[in-house]
């Protein structure tokens, strides 16, 4: 294949055969492609051919391959222990451990093998990409393609073009890449690229809510998972990715970046040196019933149910805006009287909507702060309501508006008295980290979007989500995040002001 030529890619080499090299073998195998894939020793290459084969089996059970057509993929696949067979592809991707030193001896050997007009692909998560190609006399012909696990199924590709990378290679990249039914976005070679950069910024946000008792790791999950409609939440994800894995990638990220949004939080470092890594390890965050399983069992963490019964039959609820409707509503539907400021002082529980003013100044205003709690719904169709314990509220108080939530058929979830609380605490500083993306030129807000789609998985990317919020309102939030702390990440984004400035969207 000449790249200029614009030549199909026809075969292609994989490296390592692990989970994710021979997930990329099956891929591009099922792409109509002649395949090579490589391994150190002959026991890993038979690893390897058993992982293809018990895959294409499964896909042949569930109805996505048929016999004949798994077996005509097989036929298209060779494997190998030695580079030398690599030598007429006209791709090779790596897909070894995240060792930069690995990785660039393997492109070493790569460029003194492969022919002068193949490209050299890595599909690497996080290393920089630029690094990996000073091992080759060919920086023009390296790419990053980065899969997503597992490969067969996830439809995104991440391919990653350095300041080196011709335009004709990465056309012809992302050509293949629509060949194979992927969706391919291009990026910069920046640090986690496009999905895990903003994935594990907000993953470690969470766990540093969770780390000074902000919120407990059960509500934390659940607010995200209800509210915003994640298929998890990110203590949960975190114990699926595996906290070794989340520590190196977060450390690779700060140390390309200085980003201190990449400083793990201290508390996975612990857990990783306890050995609690997640679901492999049988505990992390939470406990499994075994090594590998995702059953939760409890454990000293696990907080006793709440309860729906409650004593309470007034209650006064005070504040303003749109947050006193939703919260009056809410209460209401539970089944209690709800009165409302001047005539709130003879009742069972005080309930302050919280809506930007820290709670504790309303519940002091109060006169009685011990039955004051606030309550928030961060969503207008989300059965989500935070219930905001403030620094004088009783257990008795914010039980009690635990348990009104439940009588509603709502969902509770318990937060200190801060800033965004936990929705909005985490929401959107990772809209804020995806407008920066977008400023810094590394992507399109459409690449942003289809990467968390379908990298993450999320119901909705950054850009729609805030175009659907609004981008003042998504500002003003920010700007309140950031007052409360004045950690310089959490300043908004120039271009974010810029854009609410002059009345536009990141589309238009």
């Amino acid at each position: 294949m000449t790249v200029e030529s614009g030549t199909e890619i026809g075969k292609v080499g994989v490296i390592g055969l692990g989970t994710m090299g021979a997930g990329i073998v099956e891929v591009f195998a099922g792409g109509g492609l002649q395949v090579v894939g490589v391994e150190y020793s002959l026991d890993l290459v038979e690893a390897g051919r058993d992982r293809l084969r018990h895959s294409t089996e499964r896909a042949v059970r569930r109805g996505k391959l048929a016999a004949d057509g798994r077996q005509a993929l097989l036929d298209r696949v060779t494997f190998s222990s030695s580079f030398d067979d690599l030598a007429d592809c006209d791709l090779v991707i790596e897909a070894v451990s995240e060792r930069l030193e690995l990785k660039r001896e393997i492109f070493r050997r790569l460029d003194e093998i492969v022919g002068a007009d193949g490209i050299l692909a890595s599909n690497t998560s996080s290393l920089s990409v630029t690094e990996i190609a000073t091992a080759t006399a060919r920086p023009a012909q390296v790419i990053g393609m980065h899969f997503f696990n597992p490969a067969p199924v996830q439809r995104l590709v991440e391919v990653v073009q350095t300041v080196s990378t011709s335009e004709e290679v990465v056309a012809a990249v992302v050509a293949l890449a629509h060949r194979l039914g992927k969706h391919p976005v291009v990026a910069g070679d920046r640090a986690g690229f496009i999905a895990n950069a903003l994935l594990f910024g907000y993953l470690n946000r969470a766990v540093t809510m969770y780390e000074n008792g902000h919120v407990s790791r059960e509500d934390v999950d659940t607010a995200m998972r209800v509210a915003c409609g994640y298929p998890m939440g990110p203590l949960a994800l975190l114990d699926l990715i595996g906290l070794d894995t989340a520590v190196e990638v977060l450390a690779t990220m700060y140390r390309q970046t200085g980003d201190r949004l990449y400083v793990a939080s201290p508390l996975l470092g612990q857990l990783v040196t306890a050995g609690r890594l997640g679901r492999k390890a049988g505990r992390g965050f939470y406990t499994y019933e075994s090594a590998g399983s995702g059953a939760l069992v409890d454990d000293a963490r696990t907080p006793v149910p709440r309860s729906v019964a409650h004593d309470v039959t007034r209650v006064g609820l005070v504040g303003s805006g749109a947050q006193v409707k939703a919260v009056g509503a809410m209460l209401e539907a539970a089944g209690v009287e709800v009165r409302r400021d001047s005539t709130a002082a003879d009742c069972d529980l005080v309930v302050a909507a919280a809506s930007g003013v820290p709670v504790i100044e309303l519940a002091v205003a109060a006169g009685r702060p011990s039955d004051v709690v606030g309550m928030n719904v961060p969503m207008p169709d989300s059965d989500v309501v935070q219930v905001v314990r403030t620094v004088e509220a009783s257990d008795a108080a914010v039980e009690s508006a635990a348990s009104l939530c439940l009588a509603a058929g709502r969902t509770p979830v318990v937060s200190a008295d801060r800033a965004g609380l936990v929705v909005d605490a985490l929401l959107f500083p990772y809209l804020n980290d995806a407008a920066r993306m977008v400023e810094s030129g590394y992507t399109t807000a459409d690449g942003a979007d289809a990467a968390m789609k379908l990298g993450c998985a999320l119901p909705q990317g950054p850009f729609e989500v805030l175009e659907e919020v609004g981008l003042g309102v998504a500002l003003g939030k920010q700007w309140a995040i950031y007052d409360e702390v004045r950690e310089p990440g959490l300043v908004p984004s120039p271009l974010l002001v810029e854009l609410v400035t002059a009345g536009r969207g990141f589309r238009d």
